[in-house]
């Protein structure tokens, strides 16, 4: 992997287990390659681990929706719930497939830049 794209890879990692939204997949993911890297172990190897992880869950909007109308009333707030809600639906309605949050965005952004667009 050349330097860049390996920077890149670092940045969005970071990002990932910086992002409040990271699930716990997607943190243990994140830690796993970093502490790879770290030890020298082969970064091609690892980051193959790491897309698999990410590619392995996506979160749809209806998940959001779901999320927004149970869990989140009780961990977020009813405001907050209904915020996300307004912005899922809305979303919905102009086609869109994912959650836009920043980890389920950071994580698009890091499978793209490596050849795993998420349809």
């Amino acid at each position: 992997m050349d330097k860049e794209l390996l920077d890149y890879t670092t940045e969005k990692v970071d990002v990932l287990l910086g992002a409040p939204s990271s699930s716990k997949t997607t943190l243990a993911a994140c830690q796993a390659w970093k502490d790879a890297i770290a030890a020298g172990a082969d970064a091609d190897q690892a980051t193959t681990k790491l897309l698999d992880a990410l590619d392995g869950h996506h979160t749809t909007i209806d998940e959001v929706l779901v999320f927004a109308r149970g869990a989140a009333k009780q961990m977020l707030g009813e405001d907050v719930a209904a915020d996300m809600e307004a912005h899922a639906l809305k979303r919905k309605k102009e086609g869109a497939k994912y959650c836009d949050c920043l980890a389920c965005l950071t994580a698009q952004e890091l499978l793209a830049r490596h050849g795993r667009p998420v349809l």
